[in-house]
């Protein structure tokens, strides 16, 4: 692992999201607390601050560079357990700790700047690398072996879907064409030819950005994740215990905001109630999503695009 690894990772709203977490730690009771995608540890050392000597934090990834990179850095911390896991297994890490409930769970989704710093990680197309892109390099396929085996039509739609890429098929096509000569297995490569398969592209964005983005969120299932991982974080938080969610692109951003509001959990407007029928929401929003600011994006460009989202367990729902 790089040596700077730790200190190129700067934390994206950590004051926000603190701030918006401290109020579901107010109990006397020792309070667990979870971090469902620890990184290099910037948020887990923030929420270690504010938590006391008998209390807890889980921290929870599944790359396991940076599961070597958190148990280095709170070797020495007593109230830390870090566990390698995706954080779509949170239920299952709590029942095998035997938490019942927790205060506050916190997930900052999307890639880190060490993977993207890491040029043998192939989640850059500005680092000639392998083209890997999984989160987890010891399960599932590679970036580069599903290029070589998918047909032209899920190429194209994974681009459109989840990079939500105007010239999906176009690139698609690319790609077929040029693994009949040979296949793609650099990062370098794959970013050459969506430039040349792209006829023209927003200012100040790369061409390959919407289908980097794309493959890598198919090849780590990572809105299957979130939507599985949601309902079980909400599930396990006490009574006015809080929830804060940090995404990058819409797409993310859109299941969270659609889970939050709990549309699901919503009676019909047209359903003859009295007020006093209606059953009570499990959860509500904490206030409006909140972005970074114009000093922290000069700071760190990567967190232009950030969206925090904060829900908090109401009394009823969370025996």
């Amino acid at each position: 692992m790089n040596a700077n690894a730790i200190s190129s990772h700067v934390a994206v709203l950590l004051q926000q999201s603190i701030a918006l977490l401290q109020p579901a730690l107010e109990s006397e009771e020792p309070r667990r607390c979870v971090d469902v995608t620890g990184g290099r540890g910037g948020h887990s050392a923030a929420l270690l601050e504010v938590l006391g000597s008998a209390d807890m934090l889980l921290i929870l990834d599944r790359d396991p560079s940076a599961i070597s990179a958190l148990r280095k850095r709170f070797a020495h911390e007593t109230r830390v357990q870090i566990h390698q896991a995706s954080f779509s297994q949170i239920t299952e890490v709590l029942n095998r700790l035997g938490w019942d409930k927790v205060d506050a769970i916190l997930a900052d989704l999307g890639v880190s700047s060490p993977q993207l710093d890491e040029a043998e990680r192939g989640f850059s197309f500005l680092r000639d690398g392998p083209l890997d892109m999984r989160m987890d390099p010891t399960t599932g396929i590679s970036a580069a072996d599903w290029l070589a085996g998918a047909t032209e039509t899920e190429i194209a739609r994974v681009l459109r879907d989840y990079g939500e890429e105007r010239f999906a098929r176009a690139i698609a096509r690319k790609i077929v064409k040029q693994r009949e000569t040979a296949r793609l297995i650099s990062t370098t490569q794959l970013a050459t030819l969506i430039a040349e398969a792209v006829p023209r592209h927003d200012p100040g964005l790369n061409p390959a950005t919407r289908s980097f983005q794309g493959i890598r969120i198919f090849i780590n299932h990572e809105l299957e994740e979130l939507e599985s991982f949601l309902p079980q974080a909400m599930a396990a938080l006490r009574a006015r215990g809080r929830l804060a969610v940090i995404s990058f692109h819409s797409l993310e951003d859109r299941i969270v905001k659609r889970f939050f509001r709990a549309d699901a959990y919503r009676v019909s407007s047209d359903l003859p109630l009295r007020a006093s029928e209606i059953p009570p929401l499990p959860w509500h929003t904490i206030g409006k999503a909140i972005r970074a600011d114009f000093q922290e994006i000069q700071n760190n460009p990567r967190s232009r695009s950030a969206v925090l989202r904060v829900a908090e367990r109401s009394d009823r729902h969370a025996a």
